[in-house]
């Protein structure tokens, strides 16, 4: 028996140290695991616990399913306890930085135990979150109250924490040196010393002390002695100070607002974006009327259904790829831009859990109505959390357009490490005066539409930042003749 145990063990060693390599291999290839679209193959965290007097068992972590992941959220749990879990079933669904993925399994056997429950928040990578078993007869000998690690590392962090909070307000009750103008003021206000907390060091009480006291309501005795009523009051001093410090707390209410782990990167992302990028703003009107026409044409005339959005898309690819120059990023390693091969643009939908980008990729070489296409699918996919990396990481240029909501124009940050975004508003119809073919000049209702380029001045200067001229020529005419036969 013994032979055996120890061969069995020498098995699971061994099979320990091929996923220690498998998730090297993986994290150095990340363009693998976005081809595999939202199905991972994940090696499981394993930790072989042959002491704890429980049947032989996995525990599976909370595995890193993007590169910049380091917690995530369990967003539904796919088997249950008790389950059997065959090799690629998906054991669950986790919510990560980026989008909601699915955990596929890569072992045999039977779900005994969910540690992280369904709706768990920032859960860190390689923390336990399920235990299984090869055998369905172990699963009735391991207790419901068995911790495996992750229970445990919460516990003692909190009770640690809890000891540092009591030992410094013990600390910080005790006052043992008191300044001169803290002095002052007690003397003053005739202030009861016992009932002031020092935040000095070594204890001592500061001038600041003493008067965030008097801010709240701490007064001297003789004071309260001259405004109370004639009876005596049964109330005892340290009360009235009590209910005088609740009366601000009332009047900051406010309430927590839950952030998905998307939002939380989308904040920080934006937050990044505007103080290391230096931001330049190019904004430019254009009458809409020939891309309408060229637009009801199509659909009345081919049969094809598109919309503003997905024409401008495409006009932007072609301008793109007409200056090269505006279609590269800033390589911070090498202190200068770099021009990108393909022309990708990123489309920003607004789903519940936040803003997702997903990517049109070769949009210069795509025609209107399959970008019409693609960017209905990739919409649906984003607001369903179904976007796969390969569908949203990258891009060499975003598009953002609140036109449908209305909104006429706005200035929209950019995505790094892009260099330019272009914000779209809606079109509205003013009059202007128009020269007419004869040479004279008369008033005429037109439909205009303001466009606002945000770039990064390091890529950008002025003669590269006029490139959206470039999408409208001749206010659209001699580039509708251009696309013509690109639609074809």
């Amino acid at each position: 028996m013994a032979n055996i145990r120890a061969l069995l063990i020498g098995l699971v060693r061994a099979r320990g140290s091929l996923v220690d390599i498998g998730r090297c291999v993986s994290s150095s290839r990340p363009s693998y695991l976005a081809s595999l679209g939202r199905h991972y193959k994940v090696p499981m965290e394993i930790r072989w616990l042959s002491s704890t007097g429980f049947p032989p068992h996995l525990v599976v972590g909370m595995p890193a399913l993007s590169p910049t992941m380091n917690q995530g959220n369990i967003a539904k749990w796919r088997k249950q306890e008790g389950e059997k879990i065959e090799v690629g079933d998906v054991i669950c669904e986790i919510e990560t930085d980026k989008a909601t993925l699915e955990f596929e399994s890569l072992e045999e056997g039977y779900l005994a135990k969910i540690l992280a429950p369904e709706g768990s928040k920032d859960v860190q990578v390689g923390q336990p979150i399920a235990v299984t078993v090869e055998d369905l007869e172990d699963i009735k000998n391991i207790p419901a109250d068995a911790s495996f690690g992750g229970e445990q590392k919460e516990q003692s962090i909190a009770s640690e924490a809890q000891k540092v909070e009591t030992y410094a307000a013990k600390e910080s009750s005790i006052i043992t040196r008191i300044s001169p103008a803290a002095k002052l003021l007690i003397k003053e206000h005739r202030l009861d010393q016992s009932v002031l907390n020092a935040s000095g060091p070594r204890g001592t009480l500061l001038k600041g002390d003493v008067l965030a006291a008097l801010k709240l309501g701490a007064s001297s005795s003789s004071t309260k002695q001259k405004n109370a009523p004639a009876a005596p009051s049964s109330q005892p001093t340290h009360d009235f100070q009590a209910q005088s410090v609740t009366i601000p707390q009332q009047n900051d209410a406010y309430e927590d607002i839950p952030n998905s782990q998307i939002r939380k990167v989308i904040a920080k992302r934006l937050l990044e974006s505007k103080q290391t990028t230096p931001h330049l703003y190019l904004s430019q009107d254009v009458i809409l009327d020939p891309l309408l026409a060229f637009r009801n044409e199509l659909k009345e005339q081919h049969g094809v259904k598109v919309s503003v959005n997905d024409i401008v898309i495409k006009a932007v690819a072609l301008a793109l790829r007409n200056v090269p120059e505006a279609n590269a990023y800033w390589n911070n390693d090498k202190e200068q831009a770099q021009k990108c091969v393909s022309v990708d643009i990123s489309i920003a939908v607004a789903t519940e859990k936040g803003l997702m980008t997903p990517i049109i990729r070769n949009a210069d070489q795509k025609t209107i109505s399959a970008i019409s296409s693609e960017v209905k699918q990739l919409a649906e996919k984003a607001r369903a959390g179904k976007l796969a990396p390969n569908e949203f990481q990258g891009g060499t240029f975003s598009i953002s357009n609140l036109g449908m909501y209305p909104v006429d124009h706005f200035c929209a940050i950019i995505n790094p490490p892009q260099s330019g975004i272009l914000a779209v508003g809606r079109g509205n119809k003013i009059i202007e005066p128009v020269v007419d073919s004869d040479g004279t000049e008369k008033a005429t209702v037109v439909t205009k539409m303001s466009l606002t380029l945000s770039a990064d001045h390091r890529v950008f200067d002025g003669q590269v930042g006029g490139w959206p001229r470039k999408i409208f020529p001749m206010q659209l005419g001699a580039w509708l003749l251009h696309l013509q036969p690109v639609q074809k």
